[in-house]
């Protein structure tokens, strides 16, 4: 986060589905029983977590909660987990207890940049409010991301999950040694390092 802001992120709403189905996932790792679907399933979201944490985006919709200590000197903010499809609202929290929400008309959101992070701007003769805010977590920012359902995810976030699960599945210890590991996790993040979103 720029401008030295001290700030928090948690995901308030978590996604209705998995980028990557369980019929899908299975026919990735050519399990055709169900005898290992719960697994399958806890395999596939930890795989799933790790893509998002290594490329900094949510794939499937969700709700997030960006809290900061205050508002950003500049006329901008940088919003982490892209793409960010809206801000839900803007609320902060003055001195006296009060909670207040920013007009939606102050502030534009711009999530044009695919490899970048998204953003909010003050609108054309905005500011940000001027009130005095409480000592912690003075500013929070609701907004929802993602790129849809699972049907919608972009293929190489799809890729990226079934390779980090096929390893985890066939390799079932909690340490891994070895040249075919190492190959694994560079193949893996070469497919998704362009992706990466820096903050």
């Amino acid at each position: 986060m720029p401008h030295t802001l001290s700030w928090t992120l948690g995901r308030t709403i978590q996604p209705t589905e998995p980028p990557v189905t369980l019929p899908e996932i299975k026919h990735h790792l050519r399990v055709d029983d169900d005898v290992d679907d719960s697994l399958v399933e806890s395999i596939n979201q930890a795989a799933t977590n790790w893509v998002e944490e290594y490329t900094g985006r949510q794939l499937v919709d969700a709700t997030w909660l960006l809290t900061l200590e205050r508002f950003p000197a500049f006329d901008e903010l940088l919003l982490p987990r892209p793409p960010v499809n809206a801000i839900t609202s803007i609320t902060y929290y003055d001195s006296d207890g009060n909670t207040l929400v920013m007009p939606s008309g102050d502030y534009v959101l711009d999530n044009a940049n695919d490899y970048g992070p998204h953003r909010i701007y003050l609108a054309e003769g905005a500011d940000w409010p001027s009130e005095a805010l409480r000592r912690a977590a003075g500013v929070e920012i609701l907004y929802t991301a993602g790129y849809g359902g699972a049907e919608t995810v972009p293929d190489q976030f799809k890729s990226g999950i079934k390779m980090v699960a096929g390893s985890l599945y066939e390799n079932r210890e909690t340490e891994i040694t070895g040249t075919i590991a190492s190959v694994l996790r560079h193949s893996t993040e070469w497919v998704l390092f362009p992706y990466r979103v820096w903050l």
